[in-house]
């Protein structure tokens, strides 16, 4: 009983979410904020442990993201076509980022992470690095490059994490945790909803 109660929570979650693409652009930035919230809230209550950030980390991720901001100021004519790739090093705590041409646009130590031997290390750095960017909203997707631009987490050896942050009109990226099974629901879903 408790996991359908679940899932049907998760599902009203996601439909409100999908039907905030009806409203103009500044009513979906705050339904998207509320939704943002509320997935966290969801997984939360499911009891997914994460690392938990301290001031300090948010502060050295938001500092190293403002200066890739700024190397791409929005008064500049958008010309460069390039993806943003963040490198973080789990044994030195090293935050990279870097363009499509592998030239580095800046870098920093956040010091929670030095010699981090978590396994859920790369998934928690994840989270992190969504809402730093999501609070960044508004400088992410105000930068001179062309659309559509992504920020990709990578590891030390360059192998692709996680699709971080899609700067593009109608592009959202869902967590896949929390995406997993619902095709599989939402068929079911249907399939009790056609019957009635």
């Amino acid at each position: 009983m408790k996991k359908s109660r679940n899932r049907l929570q998760f599902h009203s979650l996601i439909r409100t979410f999908l039907l905030c693409r009806k409203y103009p652009r500044s009513e979906k930035i705050q339904i998207n904020l509320v939704f943002h919230s509320l997935i966290r809230t969801f997984v939360t209550s499911k009891g997914i442990k994460t690392m938990k950030a301290t001031d300090q980390t948010i502060q050295q991720a938001e500092r190293a993201l403002r200066k890739v901001t700024e190397k791409f100021p929005p008064q500049e004519e958008a010309t460069q076509l390039t993806d943003l790739h963040i490198r973080v090093n789990q044994e030195t705590g090293e935050l990279l980022v870097f363009d499509d041409d592998d030239k580095e646009l800046t870098r920093c130590v956040i010091e929670q992470w030095i010699e981090n031997k978590e396994d859920s290390f790369y998934q928690d750095v994840t989270n992190i690095l969504r809402i730093v960017l999501n609070k960044q909203k508004d400088m992410i997707e105000g930068m001179s490059i062309l659309k559509p631009y992504s920020f990709v987490l990578e590891d030390e050896d360059r192998e692709n994490i996680a699709e971080l942050y899609v700067v593009d009109d109608d592009t959202v990226i869902i967590d896949e945790e929390l995406m997993a099974g619902l095709g599989k629901d939402l068929d079911d879903f249907l399939t009790n909803l056609l019957k009635d």
